[in-house]
């Protein structure tokens, strides 16, 4: 999307129970970064939620912070954050493909995360976007994951487990048949 185009947004939420978002970014471009946390920031406190900033050394290394916090802690949205800068090399495809794919798998697993990491073609296209003042792709980063956040409340309490439930986990006097096995409950 160009930056001086017109683009719908969608009006900001709230939330009746308290909300924790995880902030993680890759501060490679430490001024790039700081603007990103800074609109993501102050669009997790317009939504009434509260959160905590962690960094990583890149943006491939965003998706498993972002994994590991969803096994190991208790936040209810995720934020990635980072910006890649075209290079010379290939290095720049691998490192935007995979850091994507991994936030796309996560949000596919039920985690609600907004990807903020920019993938660029120069240092001034990653100014625009990455500042509050400009893009503020921090902040649509944020509002996406606690607009998915509202959703999954909507929709009701998050389920224990992903997949198949094993005939053990039902009882030992219990006998199904496959087909009468639901994968998502």
């Amino acid at each position: 999307m160009a930056g001086n185009e017109l683009h719908y947004t969608m009006p900001r939420g709230g939330f009746d129970t308290p909300a924790k978002a995880l902030i993680v970014v890759a501060p490679y471009y430490r001024d790039i970064a700081d603007e990103l946390i800074a609109g993501a920031r102050a669009e997790i406190e317009a939504w009434g939620a509260s959160h905590d900033l962690v960094e990583v050394p890149g943006a491939l290394e965003v998706p498993t912070a972002i994994a590991m916090a969803g096994r190991m802690s208790n936040f209810d949205a995720y934020v990635a954050l980072g910006c890649v800068i075209r290079g010379e090399t290939t290095h720049y495809e691998t490192v935007c493909n995979d850091s994507s794919r991994g936030i796309t798998l996560l949000g596919l697993q039920g985690f609600c995360i907004g990807n903020g990491i920019l993938t660029v073609e120069n240092r001034d296209q990653a100014l625009a976007r990455a500042r509050v003042a400009e893009q503020n792709k921090g902040g649509g980063a944020a509002a996406a994951a606690l607009h998915l956040l509202a959703l999954s409340r909507k929709w009701g309490a998050p389920r224990k487990g992903v997949g198949f439930r094993s005939p053990a986990s039902l009882g030992e006097d219990t006998v199904i048949a496959a087909a009468d096995m639901d994968p998502w409950t």
